[in-house]
């Protein structure tokens, strides 16, 4: 619980102002260009930076759940070694082409 809300809201209002627009736009798209995996670390990242408030300041900013972000910082802080192998496996292509699915049906 917070002892002053308004401290808080002071604090995060601080930080917002801390990024100037341009700097902002460019986290955007270094964001967005980014995989799924590799989103979750820039943002863990990129909050740690902010201190308090920053895991709500950057989940507004590059419009993420903040759970992605949490989870983010605790892969960052494991001791396992950060797995880079694809994130999901690559799909099969079945015999049946969709051409043929859809005449049969």
């Amino acid at each position: 619980m917070l002892d002053n809300p308004c401290r808080f809201i002071l604090s995060l209002e601080r930080i917002m102002n801390e990024y100037p627009a341009a700097i902002k736009r460019q986290m955007i798209r270094l964001y967005t260009s980014l995989n799924e995996r590799d989103r979750r670390r820039y943002a863990a990242v990129e909050a740690q930076k902010l201190g308090h408030g920053g895991i709500h300041y950057i989940s507004e900013l590059l419009k993420c759940d903040p759970k992605t972000i949490t989870h983010g910082i605790q892969e960052l802080e494991s001791e396992k070694p950060l797995d880079t192998e694809r994130q999901r496996k690559k799909r099969r292509r079945s015999k049946t082409s969709d051409s043929d699915i859809s005449r049969t049906g």
